[in-house]
């Protein structure tokens, strides 16, 4: 090929596509944002500010803080303007997460509030969930996890004790007790399944919220070799915490 075609060719190369006008203002504000130069809590240019500083119409700025608003990123209040959100932590939903580690990784403290930890007879949906007869042993625990003091999950968890026979001895204000279970009962099958809820009265209450207020429940299983290991129903609020993953085009979770 000569010169003269190969630069006709490179000429002929489509260029990218611009960024649509609404995406241009979601990219400034969500750089803005994620550099830290607006924080949470502070307030962003009104729409016509934003409709000034980048020439379009308003129409198309709303549309940019209607999409923050629903990503989370912004609060809106009407009369008033718009403001960044707080931040949600996020819990990993594709693999077994450990809380305390996440937690304490963002750089805040950690701590479990351990209500409850013995043998029950196994009601019917855990006796289902975990291969077990109806009123059969069950190891139960159930603690409510806190970051920096403030309760973002309610743990309800039973595990087979053919499984893990020493569950019960263990200080689960020390050690989580998803943390013991993968160090010592490693699994190769989970199952998460997510809804949202509203909080019982009683739940509302140990997680310090208003059992008006939606919460999203992670209900998990797993096994090990095809034998159920644990069922365990972890209860956060909404306003306080959110679930998410990021995986491969091949199903596979992407890490780290």
């Amino acid at each position: 090929m000569s010169v003269a075609t190969a630069s006709s060719a490179k000429a002929a190369q489509p260029e990218p596509p611009a960024l649509a006008l609404y995406q241009q203002v979601k990219d400034h504000i969500a750089r803005k944002i994620q550099d830290g130069s607006w924080k949470a809590g502070d307030r962003l240019p009104s729409e016509n500010e934003l409709v000034l500083q980048f020439g379009i119409s308003r129409m198309t700025v709303n549309r940019a803080l209607r999409e923050l608003v629903e990503q989370g990123r912004i609060v809106r209040v009407a009369g008033v303007g718009s403001f960044v959100a707080e931040a949600k932590p996020q819990s990993t939903l594709l693999q077994i997460a450990h809380l305390a580690s996440e937690i304490r990784q963002r750089g805040h403290d950690y701590a479990c509030r351990v209500l409850g930890v013995g043998r029950v007879a196994a009601p019917m949906d855990v006796a289902a969930a975990l291969d077990l007869r109806l009123g059969e042993s069950v190891f139960h625990a159930m603690c409510v996890h806190l970051e920096n003091g403030v309760p973002v999950q309610l743990e309800d968890r039973y595990v087979s004790p053919r499984m893990a026979p020493g569950f019960l001895q263990q200080d689960f204000t020390q050690v989580q007790p998803s943390e013991y279970l993968v160090r010592n009962v490693p699994f190769d099958q989970a199952e998460h399944v997510v809804d949202a809820v509203l909080p019982t009265a009683e739940q509302g209450r140990l997680l310090e919220m208003d059992a008006t207020q939606p919460c999203l429940l992670l209900t998990r299983r797993t096994w090990s070799q095809g034998t159920p290991v644990t069922m365990v129903r972890c209860l956060h609020p909404a306003s306080r915490y959110r679930l998410g993953s990021r995986f491969r085009a091949d199903g596979n979770p992407v890490f780290g």
